[in-house]
């Protein structure tokens, strides 16, 4: 995965709380058993925490009000992009951003922007507050997608997920997929709390995981705003692949066979590995949104 070294960077897409002080409150899961809990039951690439019933609350002031400018200080081209992780976040939500704006405008719609929230271990947010326990998730009360960097040593060290650049941008990518439902109002299917491997919950994320497909298509292909050129100028099928492999490390399947030895798809919330795996590939395959129809 490579980013045009001459672009400019828009920080204003990404918010940097990292190292902010929340004083105050309780935080939605807790770190140890109570957060692998958490991850077992799905909440990886979820939507916010409330839709578990693990929220404490509204947004916490000394979260908005941090004034952290990490990445606004360091990520200003796409050179910065190839040689950091923080700053490679922010390219891939321009990317994202500049192609959602393009397709909702070719369909004759209107995109509304999500900015990235990160931050380090909890953070407040319209859904509650959060820790990083409950993995990277976007809160559709505040439109913002939040995402603690240190995620990505877990997708890989505890997940078995093979890692890379792009198995972090699928991730960045699935959660403005929700968004992108958000917007639609696919988004409110999932609310009826039920689970299982045909349940709306499932069908939701592998949607999610297609739009991320989609994306991908169109990545090399988008132009950047500023530049009149695409952000990122190459993605291999090694990319891809280790875009359809984060995506299976997640399935449900793998996960509680990883922490409880069974498979009960009874309580699946996001589909098993093949699952995510396929409907990816359906996005990356066909580049067009209207095959995403998980619900049919």
């Amino acid at each position: 995965m490579q980013f045009d070294d001459d672009a400019d960077l828009d920080t204003s897409e990404v918010r940097d709380v990292r190292g902010s002080r929340i004083p105050g409150g309780r935080a939605t899961v807790g770190g140890g058993i109570v957060g692998l809990i958490a991850l077992v039951l799905g909440v990886l690439f979820g939507v916010g925490p409330e839709q578990l019933g693990l929220s404490s609350g509204g947004e916490d002031p000394a979260a908005s009000a941090s004034s952290a400018t990490q990445v606004q200080q360091t990520c200003r081209t796409g050179a910065d992009a190839n040689a950091r992780q923080d700053c490679r976040i922010v390219a891939v939500v321009n990317s994202l951003q500049d192609f959602w704006r393009a397709e909702y405008a070719r369909r004759g719609g209107r995109y509304g922007d999500a900015r990235t929230v990160m931050f380090t271990d909890r953070v407040g947010t319209a859904c509650g507050s959060a820790t990083s326990a409950v993995g990277p998730f976007y809160c559709p009360g505040d439109r913002q997608v939040y995402l603690d960097l240190g995620f990505f040593d877990e997708l890989r060290t505890r997940f078995g997920s093979t890692g890379g650049p792009f198995a972090q941008a699928y991730v960045v990518a699935h959660e403005y997929g929700h968004h992108v439902q958000n917007q639609m109002g696919t988004l409110a299917r999932a609310q009826d709390g039920r689970t299982g491997a045909a349940s709306n919950t499932v069908r939701v994320e592998l949607q999610a995981d297609c739009y991320a497909g989609v994306w991908a298509r169109h990545a090399t292909s988008t132009p950047d705003e500023r530049t009149g050129r695409p952000l990122i100028t190459r993605l291999t099928e090694a990319d891809i692949r280790d875009g359809m492999d984060a995506a299976a490390a997640v399935g449900d399947d793998r996960i509680q066979e990883r922490f409880q030895g069974r498979v009960t798809p009874e309580n699946w919330t996001h589909g098993s590995a093949a699952q995510r795996r396929q409907w990816f590939s359906t996005g990356f395959r066909t580049g067009d949104m209207a095959r995403c129809d998980t619900f049919r």
